[in-house]
């Protein structure tokens, strides 16, 4: 009796596998959801949507971008995280739900590594650090000093604690000594706004939303806060070549599959996106919005994102940052 349910089940488990095998081989043959952590508008929407596009196309499928912004990425990767892992729901994951985040929210409502299946990272957005154009300080060194001086009077702007542009101002802060005090905001946008009329000092973030307040020179950019000169002020210098290490920040996005997922299917979106991202329409279009594209394997995405949340939750920790 044991040995006949022992083969019955041996025979379902077969049956499965040659049902998820089939799957993959035909994959997609019904429109495939993308679930992104933020609401539309902004870096993250418009990577979503801008693969998402040709994605669509190359399969000959409708490509559903679904927003569900809330709680640091938590609401939309819990969801992911959950979803029938059949390649049909895919996650636009981040700095913030894979980087940041597992050092910062001790108890989240999923594994961040072992609940998906890496499929490929898309760009990465470096940030530059400003400064508001009646700072005394025209170079970094020189904000360096003036912040020893005046302990904590130097506001830093961020769009909120646990952003790329609240970490990297924390980072900043451990590699050089400079005090600063952080001011956080509800996302970019306000933040720029009262850096730009004087109410904070300094702020780190991409270059495209602060390349307007540049041009008019009520903001001015020390360095860039990435391995090499950003695109888009190709005569600012790295906090590297200034003499501090270290001092590497970005936005960066990628995809997600949740665990468990064929991997002929991750294989099938890690090629087509990979192709995508080679386009030279769409390296223009993320040029343009100061991304740099990456691809790669899934393997090389998975030990990305295991060393981002390495690096981020020592930044956490030695800065003894607490989520809100």
């Amino acid at each position: 009796m044991k040995q006949a349910a022992w083969c019955k089940k041996l025979a379902l488990t077969a049956a499965m596998s040659s049902a998820l095998c089939a799957q993959g081989a035909e994959y997609p043959v019904r429109p495939i959801r993308v679930i992104v952590t933020v609401p539309p508008g902004g870096a993250a929407d418009f990577t979503a949507r801008l693969v998402g596009q040709h994605l669509g196309e190359a399969f000959h499928q409708t490509i559903v971008i679904d927003n569900r912004p809330g709680a640091s990425g938590m609401i939309a990767t819990s969801l992911a995280a959950k979803a029938t892992p059949d390649g049909y729901t895919l996650l636009q994951n981040s700095t913030t739900t894979h980087g940041i985040g597992p050092g910062l929210i001790p108890k989240l409502p999923y594994d961040p590594l072992g609940d998906f299946a890496p499929v490929i990272q898309i760009n990465t957005i470096p940030l530059i650090m400003v400064v508001n154009r009646d700072v005394p300080a025209s170079s970094v060194q020189e904000l360096i000093a003036l912040a020893k001086a005046s302990p904590g009077r130097i506001k830093f702007a961020s769009a909120g604690v646990g952003s790329a542009p609240h970490m990297a101002g924390e980072l900043f802060k451990l590699v050089t000594g400079a005090d600063l005090t952080h001011v956080p905001y509800k996302g970019s946008g306000p933040a720029v706004v009262d850096l730009a009329s004087g109410q904070v000092q300094v702020m780190f973030d991409g270059a495209p939303s602060l390349l307007a307040q540049i041009k008019t020179g009520r903001l001015r950019p020390l360095a860039a806060a990435s391995a090499k000169r950003n695109r888009l002020l190709p005569d600012l210098p790295t906090f590297a070549e200034l003499g501090y290490k270290g001092v590497e920040a970005g936005l960066w996005y990628g995809v997600l599959a949740p665990a468990g997922t064929p991997k002929n299917v991750v294989r099938k979106l890690n090629t087509e996106i990979n192709r995508i991202l080679a386009t030279p329409q769409v390296q223009e279009r993320f040029a343009e919005q100061g991304a740099e594209v990456v691809g790669g394997t899934p393997e090389r995405f998975g030990a990305f994102m295991r060393s981002e949340i390495a690096r981020w939750g020592a930044v956490v920790k030695r800065a003894g940052i607490k989520a809100e």
